[in-house]
C-alpha cells in the first residue's frame, strides 16, 4: 500500500487533511472514498483496515477528516450533516481533478447515511457501501439525548461521545430535520451493499431492514454478526474490506477493451506448426503446404 497525504479545502476555505492509498502491485481498478463515523476520523484502525482490504483488490481509497475533526481545520460545533455533505462533495471533486473520479462511496455510521445522501450528486459514482448507518439523519439524536434537553435550553451543550467531549449546538439538531431519507434512497440509482451487525447495540439492525427496503435492486445484505458498532475488532473489519471490494468489482471495474484487430492480421498454415498468427508485411519463413 502507498499512502499519500493531501489536503483540499470545504467550502469556507478551511483545510480538510486526506490520505490516498494506492494499491501496491497495479494500477488501481477505481478509486473509492471512505467516509468516517460521526466524531471518529479517517486514522481509525476500522478506516485503515477497510482501506487495505480495498486495496489489496486493486481499489484506490481517500479516507479524510471532516471539518473540526483529526487533522482538518475547522470547529466541529459550527458543523452539521449539511456540512458532511459539503466535504464529501469537495473530496469527489478533488478526485477527479487530480486523481480520476470516486466510483465507489462507501460510509461507516452517520458516514453511511451522507452517503446515501451524497451518491446522486456524484455522476461518477456507481455502487454505495453502508456499514452500521442509521436510516434517516435524525437518528443520531438518540446519541445525543443526555443533552437535547440542555441544547434546547441553552442552544448548546458539551457532550461525550466515545469518551471524547465535544460541543454541540442547537443548529446541528435543526439540521438533522431537514432530510427525507426514504425518498433519497428511492432515487439512488446506484449499486447498494447494506452491512449491519445484529448485536449493534448504537444503531438497530432495523435501520439496515429500513435502508434495504426503500432502496432499488441491485441491492445486497450482508449481516455482519458478532461486530460492535464500531467494528472495533480487526478480524470483523478486515472481512468488510475484502467483502465490499468482491462486491464493488462487478459495478466499478473498467471494462477492458478487446484487442484490437486490423486489415494486416492474417493466419496462415506452415508446415507441421498450424495455424499461426502473423502479419501480412512479414516474409514467411517457409512456405504451406
Amino acid at each position: 500500500m502507498k499512502s499519500i497525504k493531501v489536503e483540499f479545502t470545504n467550502t469556507d476555505g478551511q483545510s480538510l487533511a486526506g490520505k490516498i492509498e494506492l494499491p501496491v502491485n497495479q494500477k488501481p481498478v477505481a478509486f473509492a472514498i471512505f467516509v468516517h463515523c460521526f466524531t471518529c476520523s479517517k486514522n481509525l484502525n476500522t478506516v485503515r483496515n477497510i482501506s487495505r482490504g480495498l486495496n489489496r483488490n486493486g481499489i484506490a481509497v481517500l479516507r479524510f477528516d471532516f471539518t473540526g475533526l483529526g487533522d482538518s481545520e475547522g470547529d466541529f460545533s459550527e458543523t452539521n450533516f449539511s456540512s458532511n455533505i459539503n466535504d464529501l462533495l469537495k473530496a469527489a471533486e478533488y478526485l477527479k481533478r487530480h486523481y480520476e473520479a470516486p466510483r465507489l462511496i462507501i460510509g461507516h455510521s452517520l458516514g453511511g447515511t451522507a452517503v446515501l445522501r451524497t451518491a446522486a450528486q456524484i455522476d461518477s459514482v456507481k455502487a454505495v457501501a453502508t456499514i452500521g448507518a442509521p436510516f434517516d439523519a435524525p437518528h443520531i439524536k438518540n446519541l445525543l439525548s443526555h443533552g437535547i434537553e440542555e441544547i434546547e435550553q441553552k442552544g448548546e451543550a458539551e457532550i461525550s461521545i466515545g469518551g471524547h467531549p465535544f460541543r454541540v449546538k442547537k443548529q446541528f439538531i435543526d439540521d438533522l430535520e431537514k432530510y427525507d431519507s426514504v425518498e433519497e434512497i428511492k432515487q439512488l440509482n446506484r449499486a447498494l451493499l447494506v452491512i449491519h451487525s445484529p448485536q449493534d447495540a448504537t444503531v438497530g439492525i432495523d435501520n439496515a431492514s429500513k435502508i434495504y427496503d426503500a432502496a432499488r435492486h441491485p441491492k445486497s445484505f450482508i449481516s455482519l454478526d458478532g461486530a460492535d458498532h464500531l467494528v472495533s475488532k480487526d478480524e470483523d473489519s478486515i472481512y468488510v474490506g475484502e467483502v465490499i471490494s468482491s462486491w464493488a468489482k462487478r459495478y466499478v471495474s473498467k471494462v477492458q477493451q478487446k484487442e484490437l484487430m486490423t486489415q494486416n492480421q492474417v493466419s496462415v498454415r506452415t508446415w507441421k506448426r498450424g495455424f499461426l498468427n502473423g502479419n501480412s508485411n512479414r516474409k514467411p519463413s517457409s512456405v504451406g503446404r
